[in-house]
């Protein structure tokens, strides 16, 4: 490997990088408007992954250039590692959001009240955890401490495919409950839940995909074609990732939520206007 490229095992590529650079401003700012203009605030974390994501790719641009510099090495290693992790956040807590807007949240594997808590905290535990591994690699040249890094990465990657595995097999046993319904009738008739499921399903593959690959890609370790090269990460991760931000553009729903008693106000966006309903 030449000394320049000492930090890298490949010479990162500027045209790729700023493609994705591109791709994740312009993603980033459709996420902006939506939210702003709808207030769905749940949703702030796809805005902070997809900065995440630019400041990373751009960081990767900078790192031809000076391949030497720690800093730039440090700052997209993790960023693009961890900005999956947020979008993941957003997408657990539709889940509930979705199934409280039907208004049988009996039917949900899981108490709503406890769906966004308990699948937030293990995302953000795997958050913590990739975050500690990756900092491990990335600020030493001791073999020992990075091959250590890379098992704690991996650790938290593997934890982080089977709190996604529970969490759609939670989205899959609630759909097929609701199916079985006459009819699957929601509380509310405008609202196409299934349409909202079968996105959330969509985006949990991919990031599923995702990160199945990143733990092959560690478990092969840095002699492995995947960490060795750089066209996997734009393929698997940057390419997914932006895939998710799309079909996640669509979420921006202001209040989805029915209120379970049927007693209180409630409101929610369809087809990009507030309706107010009360009861069910």
């Amino acid at each position: 490997m030449p000394e320049q490229h000492k930090l890298y095992q490949f010479s990162p590529s500027v045209p790729a990088a700023a493609v994705a650079v591109i791709v994740f401003t312009i993603l980033l700012c459709v996420h902006l408007f939506r939210l702003f203009k709808t207030k769905t605030w749940f949703c702030i974390p796809f805005v902070v992954g997809a900065i995440f994501e630019i400041i990373g790719y751009a960081g990767r641009a900078y790192g031809h250039y000076h391949p030497q510099l720690l800093g730039p090495y440090i700052m997209q290693y993790l960023l693009i590692l961890l900005a999956p992790i947020l979008f993941a956040a957003s997408v657990y807590m539709v889940l509930g959001r979705i199934i409280r807007a039907t208004g049988f949240a009996s039917y949900s594997l899981v108490r709503t009240t406890w769906l966004t808590k308990i699948f937030v905290g293990g995302d953000i535990v795997c958050f913590l955890i990739q975050a500690m591994g990756g900092s491990m690699i990335a600020g030493t040249k001791d073999p020992s401490a990075r091959d250590r890094g890379k098992l704690i990465i991996l650790l938290g990657l593997v934890l982080q495919v089977v709190i996604f595995g529970f969490f759609m097999l939670v989205g899959v046993v609630f759909h097929v409950r609701m199916r079985k319904r006459e009819g699957g009738r929601s509380a509310f008739s405008d609202f196409n839940w299934e349409r909202y499921l079968g996105m959330l399903y969509v985006a949990s593959v991919l990031i599923t995909v995702r990160n199945v690959f990143r733990v092959v890609e560690y478990a092969m370790g840095e002699n492995g074609p995947l960490l060795a090269t750089e066209w996997p990460i734009y393929v698997f991760d940057a390419l997914l990732m932006a895939a998710v931000l799309v079909i996640c553009s669509f979420w921006y729903l202001g209040r989805m939520v029915s209120k379970d008693n049927g007693l209180e106000d409630h409101e929610m966006m369809v087809d990009g206007e507030i309706r107010g309903q009360s009861g069910h």
